[in-house]
Protein backbone atom coordinates (compact mmCIF):
# COMPACT_ATOMS: atom_id res chain seq x y z
CA UNK A 1 0.00 0.00 0.00
CA UNK A 2 1.55 3.31 -1.02
CA UNK A 3 1.57 6.62 0.84
CA UNK A 4 -1.36 8.10 -1.08
CA UNK A 5 -3.57 5.12 -0.26
CA UNK A 6 -2.93 5.85 3.42
CA UNK A 7 -3.64 9.55 2.83
CA UNK A 8 -7.01 8.71 1.27
CA UNK A 9 -7.89 6.31 4.11
CA UNK A 10 -7.01 8.99 6.68
CA UNK A 11 -9.10 11.53 4.71
CA UNK A 12 -12.05 9.11 4.72
CA UNK A 13 -11.74 8.62 8.48
CA UNK A 14 -11.26 12.31 9.36
CA UNK A 15 -14.06 13.50 7.09
CA UNK A 16 -16.40 10.81 8.42
CA UNK A 17 -15.63 11.95 11.98
CA UNK A 18 -16.29 15.58 11.01
CA UNK A 19 -19.62 14.53 9.49
CA UNK A 20 -20.52 12.52 12.58
CA UNK A 21 -19.78 15.53 14.79
CA UNK A 22 -22.14 17.89 12.97
CA UNK A 23 -25.90 18.13 12.73
CA UNK A 24 -25.80 19.30 9.12
CA UNK A 25 -24.48 17.52 6.05
CA UNK A 26 -21.11 19.21 5.57
CA UNK A 27 -18.50 16.55 4.76
CA UNK A 28 -20.32 13.45 3.55
CA UNK A 29 -19.69 14.29 -0.11
CA UNK A 30 -15.96 14.58 0.53
CA UNK A 31 -16.02 11.18 2.21
CA UNK A 32 -17.53 9.75 -0.98
CA UNK A 33 -14.93 11.62 -3.06
CA UNK A 34 -12.14 10.24 -0.88
CA UNK A 35 -13.46 6.71 -1.38
CA UNK A 36 -13.44 7.31 -5.14
CA UNK A 37 -9.85 8.58 -4.99
CA UNK A 38 -8.83 5.59 -2.85
CA UNK A 39 -10.33 3.21 -5.42
CA UNK A 40 -8.47 5.08 -8.18
CA UNK A 41 -5.28 4.66 -6.14
CA UNK A 42 -5.85 0.90 -5.98
CA UNK A 43 -5.59 0.90 -9.79
CA UNK A 44 -2.16 2.62 -9.52
CA UNK A 45 -3.31 5.85 -11.19
CA UNK A 46 -1.12 8.96 -10.90
CA UNK A 47 -1.86 11.42 -8.09
CA UNK A 48 -3.33 14.01 -10.46
CA UNK A 49 -5.92 11.46 -11.62
CA UNK A 50 -6.76 10.63 -8.00
CA UNK A 51 -7.26 14.33 -7.26
CA UNK A 52 -9.52 14.73 -10.30
CA UNK A 53 -11.53 11.67 -9.20
CA UNK A 54 -11.80 13.13 -5.68
CA UNK A 55 -13.11 16.48 -6.94
CA UNK A 56 -15.39 14.97 -9.60
CA UNK A 57 -16.96 12.37 -7.31
CA UNK A 58 -17.40 14.93 -4.50
CA UNK A 59 -19.14 17.40 -6.83
CA UNK A 60 -21.24 14.70 -8.47
CA UNK A 61 -22.40 13.24 -5.16
CA UNK A 62 -23.21 16.75 -3.89
CA UNK A 63 -25.14 17.63 -7.04
CA UNK A 64 -27.12 14.39 -7.03
CA UNK A 65 -28.01 14.14 -3.34
CA UNK A 66 -28.12 17.60 -1.76
CA UNK A 67 -31.40 18.81 -3.34
CA UNK A 68 -33.13 15.56 -2.36
CA UNK A 69 -31.73 15.56 1.19
CA UNK A 70 -32.34 19.26 1.71
CA UNK A 71 -36.01 18.75 0.87
CA UNK A 72 -36.41 16.04 3.50
CA UNK A 73 -34.03 17.36 6.12
CA UNK A 74 -35.18 20.98 6.03
CA UNK A 75 -34.99 22.62 9.42
CA UNK A 76 -38.42 23.82 10.44
CA UNK A 77 -38.86 27.07 12.31
CA UNK A 78 -39.53 26.36 15.96
CA UNK A 79 -42.07 28.68 17.52
CA UNK A 80 -41.35 30.08 20.94
CA UNK A 81 -43.70 31.54 23.48
CA UNK A 82 -42.53 35.03 22.44
CA UNK A 83 -44.46 34.60 19.17
CA UNK A 84 -47.67 35.10 21.08
CA UNK A 85 -46.91 38.83 21.38
CA UNK A 86 -46.98 39.45 17.61
CA UNK A 87 -50.32 41.01 16.65
CA UNK A 88 -51.17 41.99 20.25
CA UNK A 89 -52.01 45.52 21.33
CA UNK A 90 -49.63 47.13 23.82
CA UNK A 91 -49.39 50.39 25.78
CA UNK A 92 -46.25 52.52 25.57
CA UNK A 93 -44.85 52.87 29.12
CA UNK A 94 -41.71 54.83 28.12
CA UNK A 95 -41.82 57.02 25.00
CA UNK A 96 -40.39 55.28 21.95
CA UNK A 97 -37.60 57.11 20.12
CA UNK A 98 -35.52 54.97 17.77
CA UNK A 99 -32.84 57.65 17.34
CA UNK A 100 -32.21 57.61 21.11
CA UNK A 101 -32.61 53.81 21.29
CA UNK A 102 -35.25 54.06 23.99
CA UNK A 103 -38.80 53.00 24.55
CA UNK A 104 -40.82 50.38 26.36
CA UNK A 105 -44.24 48.83 26.06
CA UNK A 106 -46.42 46.68 28.26
CA UNK A 107 -48.11 43.78 26.51
CA UNK A 108 -49.89 40.81 28.07
CA UNK A 109 -48.57 41.89 31.47
CA UNK A 110 -44.92 41.97 30.41
CA UNK A 111 -42.64 44.95 29.88
CA UNK A 112 -40.58 44.86 26.67
CA UNK A 113 -38.09 47.19 25.04
CA UNK A 114 -39.72 48.52 21.89
CA UNK A 115 -38.84 50.29 18.68
CA UNK A 116 -41.09 51.91 16.12
CA UNK A 117 -41.38 50.00 12.83
CA UNK A 118 -41.22 53.16 10.72
CA UNK A 119 -38.81 55.11 12.95
CA UNK A 120 -41.41 57.59 14.17
CA UNK A 121 -41.51 58.70 17.80
CA UNK A 122 -44.43 57.33 19.85
CA UNK A 123 -45.56 59.08 23.02
CA UNK A 124 -45.99 57.45 26.40
CA UNK A 125 -49.53 56.12 26.90
CA UNK A 126 -50.11 55.51 23.19
CA UNK A 127 -51.54 52.21 22.02
CA UNK A 128 -49.43 50.21 19.59
CA UNK A 129 -49.63 46.87 17.80
CA UNK A 130 -46.70 44.47 17.89
CA UNK A 131 -45.58 43.78 14.31
CA UNK A 132 -42.48 41.66 14.94
CA UNK A 133 -39.81 40.64 17.42
CA UNK A 134 -36.20 41.61 16.74
CA UNK A 135 -33.97 39.92 19.31
CA UNK A 136 -35.28 41.18 22.65
CA UNK A 137 -37.15 44.17 21.20
CA UNK A 138 -40.71 44.40 19.99
CA UNK A 139 -41.23 46.26 16.71
CA UNK A 140 -44.46 48.23 16.99
CA UNK A 141 -46.77 50.52 15.02
CA UNK A 142 -49.27 53.01 16.41
CA UNK A 143 -52.95 51.99 16.34
CA UNK A 144 -56.24 53.75 16.71
CA UNK A 145 -57.79 53.45 20.17
CA UNK A 146 -59.54 50.06 20.13
CA UNK A 147 -61.00 50.14 23.60
CA UNK A 148 -59.60 48.36 26.66
CA UNK A 149 -56.40 46.34 26.31
CA UNK A 150 -56.66 42.58 26.50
Amino acid sequence: MDVFAIVWLVAILVLALVEAGTTQLVAIWFVVGSVGAFVANLFNTPLWVQLIVFVAVSILSLALTRPFLKKYLAVKKVSTNADRYVGETAVVTDAIDNSLAKGQVKVLGSIWTARSADGSAIAEGARVRVEAIDGVKLIVVPVEDEGPQK
